[in-house]
Formats: structure tokens, sequence, C-alpha cells
């Protein structure tokens, strides 16, 4: 960004953003995305693998923690020019605990992706389900509505 580097992190519970002109020292700490009091995203969210360049801009997958701690996905587009600014935020997740094997094993309610790719105008998603197993999902591009 700018000639530098951006960094995603968390400071619980919300996705903050800070710059760096060599790695080392990191400057300008902003909070990118809050949690939302009320909902699928109240407890606290994180950033789920690097941002994705798409046409519209980048696509950030999260993961957003209800009061009963479910893990679930969403999806965000942030700025093409300045990945800190979020243009839309989905306001459904992408991706939640639904079969038994998402549901029950070490850490039951849980999906946790680390990574996507986009191939073909299809996203894949490579998730951790219940701290136990591991899983793909995938869903065309123009069916996620920015």
């Amino acid at each position: 960004v700018a000639g530098g580097y951006l960094l995603f992190h968390r400071r619980l519970p919300h996705i903050w953003t800070a710059v760096s002109s060599d790695l080392q020292e990191w400057q300008d700490h902003q909070i990118l995305m809050e949690t939302i009091p009320g909902g699928w995203e109240e407890f606290k969210i994180g950033i789920a693998g690097p941002p994705l360049r798409i046409r519209q801009g980048y696509l950030m997958i999260y993961h957003a923690v209800d009061k009963n701690h479910t893990y679930r996905l969403g999806a965000a587009l942030l700025d093409g020019e300045n990945p800190r600014k979020v243009v839309r935020r989905l306001p459904e997740p992408i991706l939640e605990p639904e079969l038994e094997w998402e549901k029950a094993g070490h850490v039951p309610n849980v999906v946790f992706s680390c990574g996507q790719v986009v191939k073909d105008d299809f996203l894949y998603v490579y998730y951790g389900a219940a701290d136990r197993v591991i899983g793909v999902a995938g869903i065309e591009l123009s069916k996620i509505v920015f």
C-alpha cells in the first residue's frame, strides 16, 4: 500500500490493519471491521486468510463468532485502491456449521478457514470443521453479490 506493507490482524474483538515500510515497525493501527451486536458476528471476528484480488476490489473472507461460540464465515469487499476501506459486508454468513461433522468434534459448531482461492470465477474455501476434520466449499463469485 503506497509503497509499503499492509498487515491485517486482530485485537479482540475486531479486525485491524497496520502499515509498515520495513516489516519491522508497524504504525497507524486502525479498526477495519467491528463486531455487530445481537447477531452472528457479535462476539469476535478475524480475517480468514489473505484478501483475494477480484474485479471489484479485494474479497476478504473472515470468521465470526456469536454469543454461543458458533463460528461462521462471512465475506466483505475491500476497496481496490485502498484495502483499508470496506466497500460492502454481506449481512449473512457464506458458510456455517450445518453438517454433523461440522457440528460435532473437539470444538463443536465451528467452520474456520485460513485460505481460499479463486479459479475460473469460482471461489474455493478450504476450512476446518469442529477442530477435527477439513473440508472445501465452493461458490460462483457472481453469487456473492457485492
